[in-house]
């Protein structure tokens, strides 16, 4: 590692996975050493971490003090400190790095598949303490669990319930799951036939061989009773909630199996969600206030998907302006805000997602949240939000408001004249309407796909009228076209867009040079969002009028 590199993971401290262990005051024991690497490769990330010894909280490099009787620190015996005092073993990448004419000792640690504690039984786990400061917490049984769940390494709905027998399950929701196939028709049929026991073995919910042996928590999720839940799943539970501003309406809590929580909660949504007409042509389209399809997968995902290791409720929020749903534990290892609507599938509990598949409620072919994107943007609403999601819980916002019944009637237009708009589509079109201009790199990350293939649909748009380009290579920016603005109802806007842009690029540069006395080319190019020709091009216009001096 180079003392640049070095610098730069001592300034991006705060937003990686970097920790400062200084020794100004006092020296880092090997106990603590050992503990700090385990800390760190317990974190639920996939990419490696760093500690860094001689590097104060507040970035100062004070050096790290020799660590072996030669005056210096040998990585090899510092190395093998940590794999013999680690289990499983774990050996880090260990240098010596000059920085600031002192020495700094960078560890690095990978990632590791299974949880890792030292030869003396302890486990630790990085987190935050209650100021957002990184710290080390004891890592318990029930967050291992939940650390493999997340990896993909455990099903936790898969898991044997030792005291749990067949009695525990109702009847009742054997018929439940049943009519549920025959009403969503894209169940599994052939589970139609089977009677109570076959379908709980179908499903993986009991293992038995002629005779029940053991329940699984799948088992009792789908078919247990109220009062068995009660007793042998203390963490499962489900809130509706209807917040007036600072009032609280409804408050209810269940603890049900989740087919009986899917219809209930349902049913709810259905009477309270209002929905207005337009005339499309001689069709009138229903326009609702949120989506049930929408509603739908989101409740399923949160079902689905929770930590079922952890407390805390399925909470579906109904706010004046907008639905909140939200779930304990957060997203699975290798899903992130910015690859969640192209990621692969990452079930937590996979026993728990097929058997949401069979009965027909979800798909497995990780289009749930494109559903919920899909739906909100055809319905004239914004995008939905999981920006508020964190570590310990994934919560998805759902926009109410009025819905852009203009934006609407042109998708429905488009579809009715073979046009069929997609999710890239909308998402694109959704974002010019609300920013007005978009370039190549922002539409790359709005969709979360390669630059080349947004370009393609892009021009997808562009050929359909709905789209027009401005600029060349890296400058080009892409706005709603005249035809489209006018379909939208505001024709004047495309002319503010597009016929005063020249201008308001002049006044932008002069108020710029007016605050600051000067400008240069690239600080115009970004300042008007210009490639750098285009720059040049408006800086030599000002120049010509008098209004600039080169």
């Amino acid at each position: 590692m180079t003392p640049e590199r070095l610098q730069e993971l001592i300034a991006a401290g705060e937003s990686i996975d970097v920790e400062f262990k200084g020794e100004e005051r006092s020296p880092l024991s090997d106990d603590d050493l050992v503990e700090s690497v385990v800390c760190l490769a317990n974190r639920s990330a996939d990419t490696p971490a760093w500690l860094l010894i001689g590097v104060e909280d507040d970035g100062r490099v004070t050096g790290a003090r020799p660590r072996h009787e030669s005056g210096r620190t040998d990585p090899v015996r510092l190395t093998a400190l940590i794999a013999n005092r680690t289990r499983p073993s774990l050996t880090p990448r260990i240098e010596v790095v000059p920085c600031q004419g002192k020495e700094v000792i960078v560890v690095e640690v990978p990632p590791q598949s299974a949880p890792v504690g030292t030869t003396s039984g302890r486990y630790l786990r990085r987190a935050l303490d209650g100021k957002g400061r990184p710290c080390c917490l004891p890592m318990f049984f029930h967050e291992m669990h939940a650390r493999q769940a997340d990896r993909g390494a455990q099903d936790y709905s898969a898991l044997v319930i030792p005291d749990a027998s067949w009695d525990d399950l109702d009847p009742l929701e054997f018929e439940r799951f049943r009519r549920s196939i025959r009403e969503h028709r894209a169940g599994d049929q052939s589970l139609l036939t089977l009677s109570d026991l076959e379908l709980a073995k179908a499903l993986g919910a009991v293992e038995a061989n002629g005779q029940v042996r053991s329940i699984r928590v799948l088992g009792l999720l789908l078919f247990g009773k109220e009062d068995s839940l009660r007793r042998f799943l203390l963490t499962h539970e489900a809130a509706f909630q209807v917040l007036r501003g600072q009032s609280v309406e409804v408050n209810d809590f269940f603890r049900w199996p989740l087919l009986r929580l899917m219809e209930e909660f349902e049913q709810r949504f259905a009477a309270r969600n209002r929905e207005q007409e337009i005339l499309v042509g001689m069709v009138r389209v229903a326009v609702p206030d949120y989506p049930p399809a929408a509603f739908r997968e989101a409740l399923a995902n949160a079902l689905i998907h929770r930590d079922y290791t952890r407390l805390g409720a399925v909470h579906v929020q109904w706010h004046d302006d907008r639905l909140e749903i939200s779930n304990p534990g957060g997203f699975p290892d290798g899903v992130r805000l910015d690859n969640l609507l192209v990621t692969a599938p990452r079930p937590r509990n996979p026993l728990l997602a097929d058997a949401f598949k069979r009965v027909g409620i979800v798909e497995r072919t990780a289009r749930g949240i494109d559903t919920i994107f899909y739906e909100q943007l055809h319905n004239g609403r914004p995008a939905p939000s999981y920006d508020r999601s964190n570590e310990s819980s994934v919560v998805v916002v759902l926009p109410g408001g009025q819905a852009n019944l203009d934006f609407v009637r042109l998708v429905v237009e488009e579809d009715r004249a073979g046009r069929k708009l997609g999710l890239d589509e909308l998402l694109l079109l959704n974002a010019l309407w609300q920013d007005r201009r978009l370039t190549t790199e922002e539409a790359a990350r709005l969709i979360q796909k390669p630059e080349s293939e947004v370009r393609v649909v892009l021009n997808r748009l562009v050929e359909a009228g709905l789209v027009e380009p401005r600029g060349e290579r890296k400058g080009r920016t892409w706005h709603l076209s005249a035809a489209t603005y006018r379909r939208l109802g505001q024709p004047a806007a495309y002319v503010r867009q597009r016929g005063f842009e020249p201008l308001q690029q002049e006044q932008m540069v002069l108020q710029y040079v007016a605050t600051h006395g000067q400008i240069t080319r690239r600080e115009a190019a970004e300042l008007c969002r210009l490639g750098p020709y285009q720059a040049t091009r408006l800086l030599g216009r000002l120049v010509q009028d008098g209004r600039l001096v080169r």
